[in-house]
This record gives structure tokens, sequence and C-alpha cells, in this order.
């Protein structure tokens, strides 16, 4: 459980790092690659907690994004969990 507060955490501070940049009006170049390396950060520790989450919460096997988000989907998520 230690280690699914840990993934959410890390997933929602990347989030937050992503959103500072996305805020911008007219970024320069090198702006917008620091966006897209934002992205690609905050996509990649959003499906580790998502794979994690599944793991742990509802007891599925999500080995890839793409099935981690198939997983979510059929768990019904989006929905609104409460902190573990």
């Amino acid at each position: 459980m230690d280690r699914l507060r840990q993934r959410l955490r890390l997933a929602e501070q990347a989030a937050e790092t992503l959103g500072e940049l996305a805020a911008r009006a007219a970024p320069s170049k090198i702006e917008r690659d620091a966006a897209i390396q934002r992205f690609e950060y905050t996509l990649e520790a959003t499906w580790k907690a998502a794979q994690r989450f599944l793991s742990v919460v509802e007891g599925v096997e999500a080995g890839s994004p793409k099935s981690a988000v198939r997983g979510c989907h059929e768990a019904g998520l989006p929905r609104r969990v409460s902190r573990p």
C-alpha cells in the first residue's frame, strides 16, 4: 500500500509540473520542449500509478500502458476514489 501511495503522489506531482508549463500563453521552443518531456514523464508516472492501483485495489495485473488504461476503464475509473 505504501508503494501505491508513493506512485500516486509521484503522478500527482508530475501532473502539477506539467500544468505549470501548460499555463504559458506563448511558450518558447525551450519551454515547448520542456513541456513535451514533462508530458512524457507524467504519462509514465500516471500509467505506473494506475498499474499499481489495479494490482492492489482491483486485483488486476496490467503489464503495459494500454492494458492499464483498459483495466481502469473496466474497473469503472475514473471514479472518485478515496486515497489509500
